[in-house]
């Protein structure tokens, strides 16, 4: 298989990114490994063009923009095949792109319970009295 061809990106909300806009780079991959890792090229390097993308919607691409900036890069060097490190590549950038797609819930404000309120007190005057045995005794020179 090619860097140019197979299955792109699958995104949520039924966003699809084709392979041929995923740009690949393969080095020599770092550490030990003898002469396998001196003589092979199996660290992946796979950058996604996410300002020149034509498969974004706007508004995914406006998001993605705001949170990973203009070019996503994610390199994968992990295993002793560049078959399998182009695997980690893909779904590193599909998790990433993912989480960056991934709207938070609002945070409804809440009040502390009235028991939570009680609890907290009676440890503060706890900590206080017990910090207050600590101390020398007051001197009352009469």
């Amino acid at each position: 298989m090619t860097p140019g061809e197979g299955v792109g990106l699958r995104l949520p909300g039924g966003v699809e990114v084709p392979a041929g806009e995923l740009q690949w780079r393969f080095s020599a991959s770092g550490g030990a490994g003898g002469q396998h890792v001196n003589t092979s090229n199996t660290r992946a390097e796979v950058r996604f063009d996410v300002a020149r993308s034509p498969s974004l919607p706007p508004a995914v691409r406006l998001r993605l923009l705001q949170r990973e900036g203009p070019v996503v890069t994610v390199v994968a060097s992990d295993r002793r095949s560049q078959a399998r490190n182009r695997e980690l590549a893909v779904a590193r950038l599909t998790e990433r792109l993912a989480g960056a797609l991934r709207e938070d819930r609002p945070r409804r404000p809440t009040r502390p319970t009235a028991s939570s309120q009680r609890r907290r007190l009676e440890a503060k005057r706890h900590r206080s009295e017990r910090k207050a045995e600590r101390r020398l005794p007051a001197r009352h020179d009469d």
